[in-house]
């Protein structure tokens, strides 16, 4: 299965993709100049060729000489899902039940970094926080898709820190995109793996540490609104496209409801984590104090 971790990286000053193997990285873009980027892999359906392509190849660079990238360069879309999942709805305190509608709002990729990097706490908040998430890639576009056939839209799976500033997601009386946007704040991968069947995401465990302490743990059986749902429900009012990102919401035991709240700060280590998906992690920065 190593083969089929398809990443974006930086190498000697160049950005390319590959296969991370046991092997170390095969670089995938200097034998497939068709397609420049995953995204356009992935609008060719190509991700499992290239991935089973890989087994064969001889390693280009040892891991450790790359920098990871968030997985899918310049994506359309990245859609957030919010509040999915039981116990996070009653964090919440309001006495309302489980919404019958997902939460959405949508981040920009300038404020994601891929794994191995450091996030950035902004000189104008110290409520940087953490939720980790399972991602799911879009691979073939639609619009209205019936939940019956959503998980068929699904080209790959990957893990995010929706990294948020606390404070400004109540700057204004009802957004929160400002609190979900600043630059490098939240990060996306290490890689893409290819999907394949439902098994792969049913029921699996997420689970986000802090400095090796578990902060988070639930399972995706568990989450209010299915990956096929979520699919259904963005697609009723915009046509997904392939490369879309769809962030899939976070279990409870964000910083922010600890009492007292206990933020990220500069030292750091926050790792994401999901069965058969791999581990996301990072550190944390000042901003000014480099990547």
């Amino acid at each position: 299965m190593s083969a089929g971790r398809l990443a974006t990286f930086t190498v000697g000053g160049k950005t390319r993709y590959g296969a991370i193997t046991d092997k170390g990285v095969v670089d995938l873009s200097a034998r497939h100049a068709q397609w420049p980027t995953l995204r356009e892999v992935i609008e060719a359906g190509a991700l499992v060729k290239l991935a089973e392509e890989a087994e064969g190849l001889a390693a280009d660079f040892p891991v450790e000489d790359i920098a990871y990238e968030i997985p899918v360069p310049s994506p359309e879309k990245i859609i957030c899902v919010g509040v999915n999942y039981p116990d996070r709805n009653a964090e919440y305190k309001d006495g309302q039940a489980a919404p019958s509608n997902p939460s959405l709002f949508i981040r920009f990729p300038r404020s994601f970094v891929g794994h191995g990097a450091s996030l950035v706490r902004p000189p104008d908040s110290s409520q940087l926080d953490y939720e980790g998430e399972i991602v799911i890639v879009i691979g073939k576009g639609g619009r209205r898709i019936a939940e019956a056939d959503a998980l068929g839209h699904i080209a790959a799976l990957s893990l995010c820190n929706e990294g948020t500033i606390r404070d400004w997601v109540r700057h204004a009386k009802f957004n929160v995109t400002q609190g979900k946007n600043f630059d490098r704040s939240g990060s996306i991968g290490p890689w893409l793996v290819p999907f394949k069947d439902e098994a792969q995401i049913a029921d699996i465990a997420l689970t986000t540490r802090v400095n090796g302490e578990v902060r988070q743990q639930d399972r995706t059986g568990r989450m209010i609104f299915s990956f096929r749902k979520i699919i259904n429900y963005i697609s009723t009012f915009t046509t997904l496209v392939p490369g879309d990102v769809i962030v899939t919401g976070t279990p409870t035991g964000a910083g922010a409801r600890f009492e007292p709240p206990i933020w990220l700060k500069p030292g750091d280590v926050i790792e994401v984590e999901a069965e058969g998906i791999g581990l996301l992690r990072n550190g944390v920065v000042d901003e000014g104090a480099g990547r």
